[in-house]
């Protein structure tokens, strides 16, 4: 059983700053590459960003320069900091792996709970 737990989220003040966490556990052969995502209400859940297992990110337009991703292989986790944040970054965030598990064949998609983040104006 493989699970994603996340942590991190919260109430902030425009401009201020977040940082998400997401640690993969269980029967963990690799990870491929990690991600979050994040669904306001209303709206469509959408990519945020995403790293590589070997570290090439890419990001959503809206949050180039004000979001970093990273992940650390030997804890088997993925960050998102958060900076400068603005109302319109209020949704649920998810964190997403691509992880061969010990126990089934091929690569598996897997979602964490989510974490709620909340920005005010």
């Amino acid at each position: 059983q493989v699970q994603l737990v996340e942590s991190g989220g919260g109430l902030v003040q425009a401009g201020g700053s977040l940082r998400l966490s997401c640690a993969a556990s269980g029967s963990i052969f690799s990870i491929n590459a990690m991600g979050w995502y994040r669904q306001a209400p209303g709206k469509q859940r959408e990519l945020v960003a995403r790293i590589t297992s070997g570290g090439s990110t890419n990001y959503a337009d809206s949050v180039k320069g004000r979001f970093t991703i990273s992940r650390d292989n030997a804890k088997n986790t993925v960050y998102l900091q958060m900076n400068s944040l603005k109302p319109e970054d209020t949704a649920v965030y998810y964190c997403n792996a691509y992880i061969r598990s010990s126990n089934v064949a091929g690569l598996s998609n897997y979602w964490g709970q989510g974490t709620q983040v909340t920005v005010s104006s």
